[in-house]
């Protein structure tokens, strides 16, 4: 997928996804905590693929899955940054420059 579909995507997931109920505070602080959420479970198929889990979980551990969770952890990070207002790919054209000088690259 192209970058400018995916942005594209966003922002149609992100209207469809909009509670009347919700103002734009409650909408940030509700993504927020499904970031929150999204990153916790990528952080037990992380652990499972270390095998660093207890037993139930490891047998439970599906790893064809983990490529969705990191999937879910971007995706949620878009929506939040779309309803804050944050230019992202801005945001990260500005940061690969300073890693670029940082790193020598």
């Amino acid at each position: 997928m192209e970058l400018i579909e995916f942005k594209k995507f966003i922002k149609a997931l992100d209207e469809k996804l909009k509670d009347a109920s919700y103002d734009k505070e409650k909408r940030i602080l509700a993504r927020t905590v499904k970031l929150s959420e999204e990153l916790g479970e990528l952080a037990n198929d992380v652990l499972s693929f270390n095998a660093d889990q207890r037993d139930e979980k490891l047998d439970a551990y599906d790893a064809s899955n983990l490529p969705q969770e990191f999937a879910d952890v971007i995706i949620t990070t878009l929506l939040l940054a779309e309803s804050m207002g944050v230019d992202v790919e801005k945001g990260i054209e500005s940061k690969i420059e300073k890693i670029k000088k940082r790193y020598e690259i």
